[in-house]
């Protein structure tokens, strides 16, 4: 199995964002960086199917800035073989990223492209599939469960409770849901042998950005809490709240 997997350098998701000066991006200052989570997911799974076809090879890529080798490393740690880092300055939108790994991919070979199915900054869940559109492969979005077999990936994924299988040739581009694997944490024995995994780095190849970020918003404050006491009065009171101030009764 030769698997390619699309991985992100996003912003960790306990970190309390700030929007910048220029109001259109966030204050990096003191930021930490992490890979995307369900990219993590789309990784594990790619180390497991290789392992369980008993060989192949499992190739992470990347567009980002320089400081992005550090989640490929980290994905070297997890286990697989080799890196791409296809380098940009500035922010990509998702059309211009998927064109990136589109030209970036030019005289590879691959059996499968996994990602996860969004990352957690911008969170459009386009990537993937915008890829599979310029590849002319299938594609299916949120898998939470895949195997490979005779040469076709039989994927899962549910969607409003109801699981839903579907059957395409290979290769083909796959987006991770949670439930697809675990990700597991890389062992110290993985860490030192990452740095000596290849790692390769070209500039990417990126048309411009179809779209444009015009402001970006912190979501409103919450109201301060209000505590009810549990009593026949505390029950009025939550009632008429209820009736009057938020109008759902």
């Amino acid at each position: 199995m030769e698997i390619i997997v699309l991985i992100k350098r996003v912003v960790a998701t306990d970190t309390r964002v700030k929007i910048g000066a220029d109001g259109t991006s966030i204050d990096t200052a003191g930021v930490q960086y992490i890979m995307a989570p369900y990219d993590e997911i789309a990784v594990e799974k790619a180390i497991q199917l290789k392992t369980e076809a008993g060989e192949g090879k499992v190739t992470v890529l990347t567009v980002g800035p320089n400081e992005a080798t550090k989640e490929l490393r980290t994905a070297l740690a997890m286990g697989a073989d080799e890196a791409v880092h296809l380098t940009v300055d500035g922010t990509l939108d998702a059309a211009a990223t998927a064109g990136a790994i589109h030209a970036g991919l030019e005289g590879r070979s691959f059996d499968l492209i996994l990602c996860g199915k969004q990352a957690t900054d911008v969170d459009d869940a386009a990537v993937g599939p915008r890829l599979a559109a310029l590849l002319d492969l299938p594609s299916v979005a949120f898998a939470s469960a895949l195997t490979i077999e005779d040469g076709k990936a039989v994927v899962s994924r549910e969607n409003e409770g109801v699981t839903e299988v579907y059957e395409v040739d290979l290769p083909a581009v796959l987006t991770a849901q949670k439930g697809l694997a675990e990700p597991r944490y890389p062992s110290l024995k993985g860490i030192m042998k990452a740095k000596k995994k290849p790692l390769a780095t070209d500039a990417a190849t990126a048309p411009e950005n179809g779209s444009t970020v015009e402001a970006l918003n912190l979501p409103p404050a919450r109201a301060d809490v209000v505590t009810i006491e549990p009593t026949p009065e505390g029950m009025q009171q939550l009632l008429a709240a209820l009736r009057n101030d938020k109008k759902v009764l």
